[in-house]
């Protein structure tokens, strides 16, 4: 199945006696291309949105499912779309919180042979084959990062955007980590370590922010957002 998903294609280093790669890789960027054009030009006018990550695998009976939701919810409330990965567990519970709330609900789905299958609270949901293309448009499209647990995939997203907001390849905006309890092994690693050895600056440290509570990460999203001019100030 591994051999179907277009990254994986992509990805695999060319073997001795294998065909030739030139048969392949040229149409391949073809392919990419049109994902990118596909992305943007369905994205292009949807007005600011913040972007929800965490685990597919998270059940709705979880505490952080229903925070996901209402975290959305009052995202959608503050005059923020909603954009997720487009699948099940946080991602379904964040599109969930904001299409209840009458808001926008996208979804970038990607194509993996398990866990992920379109969500079903979702105005605008797109499909990739490849993830940075992916990466791209939640970079793109969001003026907010909240992230809540997750495994390998969620801390991609997380690292990213910290070395993209550290390296000033964007404009740095707001990246919640929701759920301390959950970040905190993570947090007294990057303290004790990456920043005790000087692999980080200690300014790095106010890249991002950890709350617990709905209201408060969106609260800081939403004042971070006007003070930067992504959202109008309240009259």
């Amino acid at each position: 199945m591994r051999e179907s998903l277009a990254d994986y294609c992509l990805l695999k280093t060319p073997l001795p006696g294998a065909p030739d790669f030139t048969d392949q890789d040229p149409w391949r960027v073809l392919r990419i291309q049109g994902e990118f054009v596909e992305g943007f030009d369905a994205l292009s006018k949807v007005g600011p949105c913040a972007a929800v990550f965490g685990s597919a695998r998270t059940r709705p009976e979880d505490p952080y499912y229903a925070k996901a939701s209402e975290t959305a919810r009052l995202l959608v409330k503050s005059g923020l779309g909603v954009i997720t990965g487009g699948g099940p567990g946080i991602m379904e519970a964040a599109n969930k919180g904001a299409h209840e709330a009458g808001g926008l609900s996208i979804g970038c789905n990607i194509e993996l042979p398990f866990e992920q299958k379109p969500n079903p609270y979702q105005n605008i949901s797109l499909s990739f084959r490849y993830f940075f293309v992916r990466k791209m448009m939640f970079v793109k499209y969001s003026i907010a990062f909240v992230i809540f647990p997750g495994g390998f995939g969620t801390l991609d997203e997380l690292t990213e955007s910290l070395t993209l907001a550290q390296t000033g390849k964007i404009e740095h905006f707001p990246i919640v980590l929701f759920g301390r309890k959950y970040w905190q092994g993570w947090l007294d690693w990057v303290k004790g370590a990456l920043a005790a050895e000087g692999m980080i600056a200690e300014k790095d440290l106010d890249l991002f922010r950890v709350f617990d509570d709905p209201e408060k990460a969106v609260q800081w999203v939403v004042e971070t957002a006007r003070k930067k001019g992504h959202l109008p100030e309240v009259r």
